[in-house]
């Protein structure tokens, strides 16, 4: 089993919240990528379009890894859209983690070529800190992007870069698990390592593990003060079925 990167830091960013030039947007519909994170990594990933005209930020953002929170407007046939908890009887009070058909989660999310892959297209590739029961091309995704965790790097080998990709995840569950970085209106479930030691894991085995321990370690983080209104707003996008009638 390989060891991530030694010396990272396991938070990142003021624990009162983030700073400029974050919050950044990013949004549109999951499309499909190179098909290695479920198959090679065990940690699948929601691909986003890389458009400069409505992402304008992204052409200047340098490539690496980042954090934040993900909001999916799951179809309504999907496995997971029937565990979306009702809207509350008092609509000012805060949502229990969906509203609007939107459900947030913590997410990481990698820009750039991947240089262990020699990718020769920049991609956008989320990670949702949530393990789904099937996949979910098509669905709404908006990104509330907070913060930034590492440059992207070459790898000597894949047990390395999934290491890496694990601990980035751990990074990202701590720095989120604060008031200053979770939405207002919507409590936000964060599910921190069992134990805490925060070690890399190395195939896909040793990630659904570590996903079942952090199940027994959840936080949820109530009366967050970040401003994250836009994440639950009603949907921006026609749905496809309407699409198909006109």
């Amino acid at each position: 089993m390989a060891a991530p990167t030694p010396n990272r830091p396991r938070i990142v960013g003021d624990p009162s919240g983030p700073s400029p030039p974050y919050p950044l947007r990013m949004s549109g519909r999951v499309i499909s990528g190179f098909g290695r994170g479920s198959k090679e990594l065990g940690i699948p990933t929601a691909n986003l379009p890389v458009d400069d005209a409505q992402t304008p930020w992204i052409s200047s953002t340098p490539s690496g890894v980042y954090f934040g929170w993900a909001a999916l407007r799951l179809p309504a046939g999907h496995p997971d859209a029937a565990a979306l908890p009702a809207e509350p009887a008092e609509p000012a009070g805060p949502r229990q983690g969906a509203a609007n058909g939107f459900r947030v989660y913590p997410m990481v999310m990698s820009i750039g070529y991947n240089p262990f892959y020699k990718n020769t297209v920049r991609s956008a590739e989320v990670h949702i800190l949530h393990r789904f029961r099937s996949d979910f091309y098509g669905a709404e995704l908006r990104l509330l992007v907070l913060g930034f965790v590492r440059e992207e790097k070459d790898y000597s080998s894949l047990d390395a870069l999934v290491a890496d990709i694990w601990f980035d995840c751990d990074v990202a569950k701590r720095s989120l698990a604060r008031k200053g970085w979770a939405p207002r209106g919507v409590h936000v479930a964060v599910g921190l390592p069992k134990g805490g030691d925060g070690d890399g894991k190395s195939g896909s085995e040793e990630g659904e593990k570590a996903e079942e321990e952090e199940e027994e370690a959840v936080v949820v983080v109530r009366d967050g003060e970040l401003d994250g209104e836009w994440l639950i707003r009603p949907s921006e996008l026609v749905d496809e079925q309407e699409e198909k009638k006109e």
